[in-house]
């Protein structure tokens, strides 16, 4: 039976000056199905996704809708051909409300009939006392509809500055719907979401395929590709591998496709004995300055030379804090940071940085890069005005050049030319790799790393978490802050699971699941713990 293609991309090549970001590549979605495309950071999947979008033209190929071959100039022809694009950054306007957002650009108009006199004194040529407004009443009606029928819940009133990731996410989908697009592109959509959160979005995929919506859908974590995909593209380095249906291949499969070569992300740890202590946190709070509620509430622990202290909870219960109090990136109400033995609490950020820190953050874009910079300025954006980089406020270039050529080699850092590339211009994954590059090899005593692999492939993942278990090999003190479960269990020699600004359990990963940290991650034992303390205090 010959397959029902809604589209098909064939031969698409794309080059960027010296730079073959696709080459020949073919990808057929099947009308009212899931295809999942894969592929390492910088294999050219996004790229090959924009040019679907109308954000690149092709060099070569075509591109057919329905059989028909169309051309996509930029995105208005897209959205005529009823394609629609969810962007890994979101594409909204932070001021404007939810509604705004989602009509941007498609406004419905109404005819208003008034005194517009002062219109008249300001434009000669408006004889007419008519004037065309918004039709808010109309359009809102309109996307009240599409919430309920996709259960999609947002507050159509609230700004986007004011609300989570995952309702902007939302927002991006509901923006598409409203355009009656069918043919829907998710460029990495659960990069940024919670464990539920992720739960949630492919249930709204289910549901978007079964009101026939075709779906383009670019994924690293092949647990979720392998939950909602028919078929599986892959490809490598700019180049088709492979198509394949979900049901018939593996995660390994897979994954080997991606990278070339067998991949064993969750290798085991050697097993070690701590040395001295680095770090020491005492009874930290950290305060809302608005709500003045307790973020963090009393928090306690140390990490030592040679293992991996993991802060595990779902985002929102005081870890991102915890890290800000200690790398001096928000004020602490009280509490007492110990870093080799010398008090740190009210070191500005550069001293802690000198004291002996490391940090890959959680955003890379608002606290790990500038992205108006290129690769050699971001690789010594912490550690410019050392002597190994300026001299009498004047930057060294060929230094820093070295360093950053070094960090691009070493770290497989992957960008469109050489160590002058605009940081903005990259793949996520790759910018990830500059941030952690960099802060490991600034050879500190304490690493702190938040999500350090999001939005990595699954290669790029087997890389960083066997450098995470070298740098305890070599005895640094490293405080992991993840969501992921598997990474959880797989690096941590102790896993601290917080619970509303609290820490409510310390586990052993040898002796603990991912049910019962699920369990204590979702406030569930927390009565258990408290009841557990009382009794300590008694």
């Amino acid at each position: 039976m010959k397959e029902n293609y809604v589209i098909e991309m064939l031969d698409i090549t794309k080059r960027f000056g010296n730079i073959l970001a696709n080459d020949h590549i073919n990808i057929r979605l099947q009308k009212g199905h899931i295809l999942a495309l894969c592929g390492e950071n910088g294999a050219g999947k996004s790229t090959i996704m924009s040019i679907l979008f109308g954000l690149y033209e092709p060099d070569e190929g075509v591109i057919k809708k329905d059989g028909e071959i169309v051309k996509i100039s930029n995105p208005n022809d897209a959205t005529r051909l009823n394609i629609g694009m969810v962007h890994q950054h979101f594409k909204l306007v932070d001021t404007f409300t939810v509604l705004q957002n989602i009509i941007l650009g498609e406004e419905t108009l109404k005819e208003y009939k008034g005194n517009l006199n002062i219109f008249k004194k300001a434009f000669n040529f408006l004889n007419k006392r008519i004037f065309k407004l918004i039709d808010y009443k109309t359009a809102r009606e309109e996307v009240e509809k599409i919430i309920n029928q996709y259960d999609l819940n947002v507050d159509l009133d609230k700004k986007i500055k004011d609300i989570s990731v995952e309702m902007q996410q939302k927002v991006e989908i509901i923006k598409m719907l409203y355009r009656h697009n069918d043919i829907l592109i998710f460029d990495e959509p659960t990069a940024v979401l919670t464990e539920q959160e992720i739960h949630d979005f492919l249930n709204i995929l289910r549901n978007l395929k079964k009101e026939g919506k075709s779906i383009i859908f670019i994924s690293h974590k092949l647990n979720e590709v392998f939950e909602v995909s028919d078929e599986i593209t892959v490809i490598r380095k700019g180049k088709y591998i492979d198509t394949l249906s979900a049901k018939d291949t593996s995660k390994e499969e897979i994954s080997a496709l991606m990278v070339g070569r067998e991949v064993d992300v969750f290798k085991k740890k050697t097993k070690k004995v701590p040395l001295g202590e680095v770090l020491r946190v005492e009874h930290l709070i950290v305060v809302d300055p608005n709500s003045k509620k307790k973020i963090v509430n009393d928090v306690s622990f140390n990490v030592r030379k040679g293992e991996i202290v993991t802060l595990a909870g779902i985002d929102g219960n005081g870890q991102q804090e915890v890290v800000y109090g200690i790398t001096g990136m928000k004020k602490v109400h009280n509490g007492a940071i110990t870093l080799n033995n010398k008090d740190i609490s009210n070191f500005s950020i550069r001293e802690r940085i000198k004291a002996g820190i490391s940090h890959i953050p959680e955003d890379r874009h608002k606290h790990g890069l500038v992205l108006d910079y290129s690769i050699y300025e971001n690789s010594v954006l912490d550690r410019y005005y050392e002597r190994q980089f300026s001299k009498h406020l004047f930057l060294k270039d060929k230094a820093i050049k070295e360093y950053g050529d070094n960090l691009i080699n070493k770290y497989d850092i992957r960008s469109s030319g050489d160590g002058n590339t605009i940081v903005r211009s990259m793949s996520g994954g790759n910018q990830q790799k500059i941030i952690v590059g960099r802060e490991i090899e600034r050879n500190q005593d304490l690493l702190i790393a938040v999500q350090p692999t999001r939005g990595l492939d699954i290669g790029a993942i087997e890389v960083i978490h066997e450098l995470l278990l070298k740098q305890r090999e070599e005895n640094k003190a490293i405080l992991l802050v993840s969501l992921e479960l598997d990474q959880v269990l797989s690096l941590s020699d102790r896993i601290l699971v917080m619970y509303e600004g609290e820490i409510v359990g310390e586990f052993d990963p040898n002796k603990v699941n991912k049910e019962t940290l699920g369990l204590y991650m979702s406030g569930a034992k927390k009565d258990q713990v408290n009841a557990i303390k009382e009794n300590e205090h008694e």
